[in-house]
């Protein structure tokens, strides 16, 4: 599979509700069909993050959590059409 349209953010030391304002931002940026990875850290940024994404109607195309030492989440949002408003 390539790597087409991928983008790549790290909100790791970011907070809320700055880990949704970044991720949104590089969302905009992204084409219909591209992909954004974001490595976060932590629950409350996956649960906001998440939720926020997909009222926006994007897909959560995967979610793993990485073994470094940190709670470190990777998540591949895939934007499914351009935002609304």
């Amino acid at each position: 599979m390539a790597d087409t349209g991928m983008t790549e953010i790290d909100i790791t030391h970011e907070v809320c509700p700055m880990t949704f304002v970044r991720t949104r931002l590089a969302l905009d940026r992204l084409p219909p069909g591209g992909h954004l990875r974001v490595r976060l850290r932590g629950a409350e940024p996956l649960d906001n993050v998440s939720r926020s994404v997909r009222l926006l109607g994007h897909d959560i195309a995967r979610h793993e959590t990485l073994s470094d030492g940190v709670t470190h989440v990777l998540l591949i949002i895939k934007k499914t059409s351009s935002p609304a408003g």
